[in-house]
């Protein structure tokens, strides 16, 4: 009587553990596209699209960028500043398109510009540029290349074929002219033309009908 009754704890055991097991794998391990680990009882979904990341800088509904490179374009943003008829500039900005690299630049073209360019990196020299923190004043393939280098960016172009690179903008924005007030007189009633005074009749010497005696005050 015993050995059946093992027989039927064992079974039960046996079928225990094996349901145990079968809930122990409908948990599932989730990466997600930025990294991020989440569990969950269902499986994931190969065929959903990733999560799409805006680049920095880039107008609404813009292309988005990889995963990686967005990362890096937000701890380490890239900003150039240029002139006009800067052999220099063109040559650094050249460089930036060219490993396709997202970036923000601003022109320098009033007073306004070069003050505020003073106040930023103390000279008014161009080309300028900041990668995060760091500050490049004038260009040099080499130098650029390694500060581009120690934040992170690609070496060759991950961009997509869609990007669009934002259009570049003054330094200091262009305020719209205000309209002049209008222009408040005092406004008086007019007045009235003075009335000219009669002269007082000169004093008549000598009798008169209502002074016969003739007397004088």
């Amino acid at each position: 009587m015993r050995k059946p009754l093992r027989a039927s704890l064992l079974a039960s055991l046996l079928m225990g553990l094996a349901v145990a097991g079968v809930q122990a794998q409908a948990v599932y391990r989730i990466v997600g596209p930025d990294g991020k680990v989440t569990f969950s009882d269902r499986a994931p979904d190969n065929n959903a699209k990733p999560a799409q990341t805006t680049a920095p800088g880039s107008p609404a509904g813009g292309a988005a960028l990889p995963y990686e490179l967005q990362q890096v374009a937000t701890r380490f943003p890239v900003t150039l500043y240029t002139g006009s008829d800067c052999a220099p500039c063109n040559s650094a900005r050249s460089l930036l398109i060219g490993r396709g690299i997202p970036f923000t630049e601003r022109t320098i073209s009033t007073n306004e510009d070069i003050e505020a360019l003073q106040r930023l990196s103390g000279s008014s020299s161009l080309p300028f540029g900041t990668i995060g923190g760091q500050q490049l004043a004038g260009f040099s393939d080499a130098e650029w290349t390694q500060y581009l280098n120690a934040a992170g960016y690609p070496k060759q172009s991950q961009l997509p074929s869609n990007y669009r690179r934002p259009p570049a903008a003054p330094l200091v924005a262009v305020k719209a002219a205000q309209p002049a007030p209008p222009d408040v007189t005092e406004t008086r009633e007019p007045r009235a033309p003075a009335q000219r005074q009669r002269p007082a009749p000169a004093p008549v010497d000598g009798p008169t009908p209502s002074n016969p005696a003739g007397i004088r005050f």
